[in-house]
């Protein structure tokens, strides 16, 4: 999957810099040869940081920066000069990445907004020079701290896609030709399970200039949760929609059963998902007549918002659209 254009994982060797040592120092001059201590501090190591970036959508960038390695910190000199610190590395991320450290694995970064710096490796602290330990019953020390080590771990970089709406459906529900109808996106489309093997993201452009993102995620199966099929991979960039369109094709042999294994399989990854704002898209439905079109509805579950639409005449799309935009604001209405 990583030879692919879209990388959504990446792992790295990242060290922070070690912090200069301290100077051990005594200033001479012409009119006094026991002027006093005057070492400096060695500088600090340099940082690893993490910037958001909202022009990047994947972790491709970083498919061969494998090692991470921050500059050293240089050491104190006399004159209580402070050693030059060493060059932070800022590392480029798209917004919705995550950063883990690969033993723990625990969640130690998450960058959402463009922009956004953190300090995700800090750099080893300098070592103090000889004139910090200057007292009044100790003017001469003879001793001057080492600098600190820094930081060095394998992490691991995770993206999940940053999208207001998720498409949710088997393979082969229509999502790809959707997607395709609208936005400016170009996913591939063929009649195969599978044809999506990584998201797909468009800007929907709405009325009077607003807009907002849709995601074409790869086909979930049954049995997605446990790792079969595509969908396991690609399961968690759907924690990040606000809304999840179940696009269920009218051609299904049993549409509520075809919902439920869907709310089924995102249940087993993550009930937290069950929380979301659902909306059903009958796709396919140019072959549906009226009456057939009332034996579907009596198929889908009460309370959860349902549309008919047709990707290749465009029918209902532009519905479609406006019940998104609704109910995406009275999500955002409610945070």
């Amino acid at each position: 999957m990583e030879k692919s254009n879209f990388v959504d994982q990446i792992r790295i060797f990242c060290r922070s810099g070690h912090g200069g040592a301290g100077s051990k120092h005594f200033m001479r001059t012409k009119f006094n040869a026991q002027a006093g201590p005057d070492g400096g501090n060695g500088g600090r190591g340099g940082h690893i940081i993490l910037r958001g970036n909202k022009n990047l959508w994947t972790l491709l960038h970083l498919r061969y920066y494998k090692n991470v390695l921050a500059e050293d910190g240089e050491g104190g000199s006399g004159n209580n000069c402070t050693g030059r610190y060493g060059k932070d590395v800022i590392i480029d991320v798209p917004l919705g990445t995550i950063a883990r450290d690969e033993e723990t694995e625990e969640k130690e970064v998450e960058i959402l907004e463009d922009g956004q710096e953190v300090v995700w490796i800090k750099g080893g602290r300098g070592g103090l020079g000889n004139a910090e330990f200057a007292t009044a019953t100790n003017q001469a020390p003879e001793h001057a701290q080492p600098g600190e080590p820094g930081e060095e771990a394998w992490k691991v970089l995770e993206l999940k896609v940053l999208a207001d709406v998720g498409l949710v459906g088997f393979p082969n529900a229509g999502k790809s030709t959707l997607l395709s109808v609208m936005t400016a996106a170009k996913p591939k489309i063929a009649n195969y399970a599978f044809t999506t093997i990584t998201p797909n993201l468009g800007m929907v452009e709405y009325r009077e200039g607003r807009s907002f993102c849709i995601a074409d995620l790869p086909g979930i199966i049954e049995g997605a949760a446990e790792g079969k099929g595509l969908g396991h991979r690609f399961l968690r960039h759907i924690e990040r929609n606000s809304i999840l369109l179940f696009l269920i094709p009218a051609d299904s042999n049993d549409h509520r059963k075809e919902f439920d294994i869907l709310v089924n399989e995102l249940e087993q990854y993550n009930p937290e998902l069950l929380h979301k704002q659902f909306i059903i898209a009958v796709s396919k439905s140019d072959m549906l007549d009226d009456e057939l079109k009332d034996a579907v509805r009596k198929e889908l579950p009460e309370g959860v918002p349902h549309i008919f639409i047709s990707s290749v005449l465009q029918k209902n799309i532009q519905s479609l659209k406006d019940l998104l935009w609704k109910v995406l604001n009275e999500e955002n209405n409610k945070v």
